[in-house]
């Protein structure tokens, strides 16, 4: 009986310390993969963060390349009224010079 009795403890024992490691197992798993995780969500982070810089460099390339758009239109209105101008301070002194 005495000898039942110790096989039971040991069966119990290492049945025990199975468990054990079977849940140290489970947790290191657990572990494993949060940190797994966490360094993927490091990595969006660090990804969004350049996404963002890209996209205010080209917000202002962009703004930039409209400002230039239309002082280059600007100038070219001007230009063609100044010859609007000249055309009709031409036209004028032609028909001042035809009068006389």
């Amino acid at each position: 009986m005495k000898h039942i009795l110790i096989v039971i403890l040991t069966a119990g024992s290492l049945m025990n310390v199975s468990c054990n490691k079977q849940k140290q197992a489970v947790d290191a798993q657990t572990d494993a993969t949060k940190t797994a995780i966490d360094h993927q969500k490091d990595a969006v982070d660090a990804a969004a963060k350049e996404a963002k810089k890209q996209a205010d460099i080209d917000a202002k390339v962009e703004k930039a390349n409209i400002e230039a758009k239309q002082a280059a239109d600007q100038a070219q209105l001007d230009a063609e009224k100044k010859k609007a101008e000249a055309d009709a301070a031409a036209a004028k002194a032609k028909i001042d010079a035809e009068k006389k």
